[in-house]
């Protein structure tokens, strides 16, 4: 089987992540970690972009997790927060992407690919679609405080129990409920709704898209004043600055 890629496309002003794995429903290697990694270090630095779109190929995932094969060579608990340390370094960098993102989701959104969605600013999602950590019947192992974080923050506390102690995978609608997604859309109409949408961010005012996309992130109000404090140097504010952004 391929270990697959992440490629990074860029149409206009709109940077568009895929992940291209689908005989093995985009279930993430370590390579393609890397390469997302690397996509996003190129939207960071690019000029002009207005909005970035993640989505998976094959119609069946958006990503199922990272590949089980991956966990082959751990030996220990040391491995293991190794590789949290490592996912949460991934899921950082997106969030601090400096435009806003929109996950589309067709299909299953697990594990890793849940946490990627849930670092999205914006998440639409396909009727059939389905959300879930099953760990507690696969690796079973635990999560970052961060991810649970993101857990709770999307599907709120009770779900967030339901997805991670009985293992459930929720459907679409209880994940448009709970907030987690903005939207469900047929698969007849995704990609003119996705073309909706990222027109209508790149036309929307790029201080407000930068400043105002890092205010709420999940991990809590201190990142999101790091964040817009970064964005305020980055436009030429000093910290003495006053009233700008508090």
């Amino acid at each position: 089987m391929s270990d697959g890629e992440v490629r990074y496309v860029r149409e206009g002003n709109i940077a568009r992540v895929v992940f291209d794995r689908p005989a093995a429903r985009n279930a993430m290697t370590w390579r393609m970690y890397e390469q997302l990694a690397e996509a996003c270090a190129r939207i960071a630095r690019e000029d002009g972009l207005r909005a970035a779109v993640f989505r998976g190929t094959g119609g069946k995932a958006f990503i199922a997790g990272t590949d089980i094969a991956q966990f082959q060579a751990f030996r220990g608990g040391d491995d293991g927060l190794a590789y949290e340390k490592k996912m949460g370094a991934y899921l950082d960098t997106i969030e601090a992407l400096p435009v806003p993102t929109l996950a589309v989701i067709e299909g299953f959104a697990i594990g890793g690919g849940l946490a990627i969605a849930a670092c999205c600013d914006l998440r639409i999602a396909t009727p059939g679609s389905r959300f879930g950590v099953p760990i507690a019947r696969t690796l079973g192992n635990c999560l970052s405080m961060e991810n649970y974080a993101r857990l709770v923050a999307g599907f709120g506390a009770s779900r967030a129990k339901r997805m991670l102690l009985l293992a459930e995978n929720l459907s679409a609608e209880e994940a448009l409920t709970s907030g987690f997604l903005s939207e469900i859309v047929p698969e007849s109409e995704l990609d003119r709704r996705v073309a909706e949408l990222t027109e209508r961010l790149a036309h929307h005012a790029p201080m407000t898209m930068q400043g105002g996309d890092p205010a709420t992130p999940a991990c809590g109000l201190a990142a999101g004043r790091r964040s817009r404090a970064r964005l305020l140097r980055k436009r030429g504010f000093s910290d003495r600055d006053k009233g700008v952004c508090r």
